[in-house]
């Protein structure tokens, strides 16, 4: 299996929203942003599918290496050997990577986040980062483009937080930033039960709306900050804004029954999303 295979095999099984996006985009920047997510995916990985900390922080330690060594002239892991060809066409440096590294760093450092403005962090690391680096294989000609790009992975972020509130309690963790559940009088032990009903309340329902709305209100602000000189190249993450908006939407009409259930749009609709975006290039 050639490196190319083994990143387009790694996005295809994911499952994930992006893959749809990626199919419209020319080869070239395709084969780009498909090895950048088949290496984001590889790090996230890490931090979900090994249940011993050492390990995965053992693991993650690789990850550092092994991206210096690919920016070196030395890649050693399929995704890098994909990715590398790529980097200068596209400006993904080191710190990208390495911040996405840092960000699933976090996850094994700690499983709570006391307020907003830290979760923001972790939300910048893990997407918002990305989000940037995407916009460069998009294709980007306006500086503020990078902003959109930044707002818009922040956006996404806090839909997939929303959406997996029951799978992230079943690993024991908990985003959604404790001032906020005081807020609510959200009690960290109803989530992490995860069960029906008891973990569900008007309370939760409450929370949940409050981070549904702050969402949604990113959204909005990543369309507002987008120039319309790039708007035809950055379709491939309007495309993922509007699948993951559909999503959140989703899980507004299902009262945020996200404990006991992973709520999802089927691949047909994330296609159908995908191809009126490419149609209507907005």
């Amino acid at each position: 299996m050639t490196p190319e295979q083994y990143v387009q095999d790694k996005a295809a099984k994911s499952g994930s929203s992006f893959y749809y996006a990626f199919l419209f985009l020319p080869p070239p920047r395709r084969a780009a942003i498909t090895a950048f997510y088949a290496f984001c995916r590889e790090i996230d990985d890490v931090v979900d599918e090994i249940q011993d900390p050492g390990i995965a922080a053992t693991k993650l330690a690789w990850w550092r290496k092994e991206a210096a060594g690919a920016f070196a002239g030395s890649p050693q892991h399929p995704a890098m050997k994909a990715l590398m060809p790529h980097v200068v066409d596209y400006d993904i440096r080191l710190e990208h990577l390495m911040a996405v590294i840092e960000g699933c760093q976090m996850d094994l450092e700690q499983t709570r986040y006391l307020d907003y403005p830290g979760l923001q962090r972790y939300c910048h690391l893990v997407a918002g980062v990305v989000g940037e680096v995407a916009s460069g294989i998009f294709g980007r000609s306006e500086p503020a483009t990078i902003a959109y790009a930044h707002k818009l992975g922040q956006a996404l972020q806090l839909t997939n937080i929303i959406r997996d509130v029951g799978d992230d309690a079943r690993r024991g963790r908990i985003y959604l930033p404790i001032s906020e559940l005081q807020q609510f009088d959200v009690k960290a032990h109803e989530i992490l039960k995860r069960e029906k009903p008891w973990g569900y309340s008007e309370r939760f329902t409450a929370l949940m709306q409050f981070q549904a709305l702050r969402a949604h209100a990113l959204y909005d602000e990543a369309f507002a900050l987008l120039p319309e000189t790039d708007r035809r190249a950055q379709k491939p993450g309007l495309m993922m804004a509007h699948i993951y908006r559909a999503l959140l939407r989703e899980i507004e009409a299902e009262q945020f029954q996200v404990l006991h259930q992973r709520i999802s749009l089927t691949p047909l609709r994330k296609l159908w999303i995908a191809m009126k975006t490419n149609w209507r290039g907005r």
